[in-house]
């Protein structure tokens, strides 16, 4: 026991080493929020780019090209995404900004498909309620479907998010600070690999269950208020 306090103290108290794991979780959970706004926002248009197919009953040029981004996003791995977007689009500039676009740009093929799914499992009887009421087609979607269909699909963006957490750790492949690269760095510096390794892996599955606790008791709400 002794040994391993004097090791933890050697890794990460001397030199303030803590530090590094302080700074490196604050760019993980900040790209990360940032990634989940870009991904709902651009999954949303997606998604309504693919229903234009379900409403005229054939495919139209928004759904193909929706389908199209769809099917490359999911078929390329995110750490490719990743260093084409870092290396060839920013030329190994403003890592941060192409570590947000990047990974919202691959959340946002994911949650294309939760928001599309959303909006089907909405009963039909609904749009055509608001279209008998004398609202257009736009204004049904914006106040009768889509806030029944985010009711449905809020457990699987919180699902999203915290996968989207995770793949974070491959930042280090563009040289950002992120938790995993703090904790590959104190390892260097140490010649340490099991106090830093797992001390990262610990904060990982606090971070998750924290949120998975937060996502279940959510969800509980929404059912008890589905039976009021």
């Amino acid at each position: 026991m002794t040994g391993f306090i004097n090791d933890f103290k050697f890794v990460f108290i001397d030199g303030n080493r803590y530090e590094f794991i302080l700074k490196g979780l604050g760019v993980t959970l900040g790209v990360s929020i940032a990634s989940v706004f870009v991904g709902v926002a651009l999954g949303l248009l997606l998604a309504i780019m693919k229903m234009t197919e379900v409403n005229r009953e054939k495919k139209t040029v928004l759904s193909v090209i929706a389908n199209i981004y769809i099917d490359i996003i999911r078929g390329t791995p995110s750490v490719l995404q990743l260093l084409i977007m870092y290396f060839l689009v920013f030329r190994s500039r403003l890592g941060i900004i192409a570590g947000i676009i990047s990974f919202g740009i691959n959340s946002g093929a994911y949650v294309a498909e939760i928001i599309r799914a959303g909006i089907m499992a909405v009963d039909q009887g609904q749009m055509e309620a608001g279209r008998s009421l004398g609202l257009p087609y736009k204004q049904t979607m914006r106040y009768v479907i889509i806030p029944q269909a985010v009711k449905n699909i809020l457990p699987a963006l919180g699902n999203e998010f915290i996968l989207l957490i995770k793949e974070t750790s491959i930042l280090g492949y563009i040289a950002i600070y992120d938790l995993t690269k703090a904790a590959s760095y104190i390892t260097s510096r140490t010649y340490k690999m099991f106090l830093p390794l797992i001390g990262c892996a610990v904060i990982y599955y606090i971070i998750i269950k924290c949120l998975s606790m937060g996502l279940a008791k959510f969800e509980r709400r929404l059912r008890e208020n589905d039976r009021r």
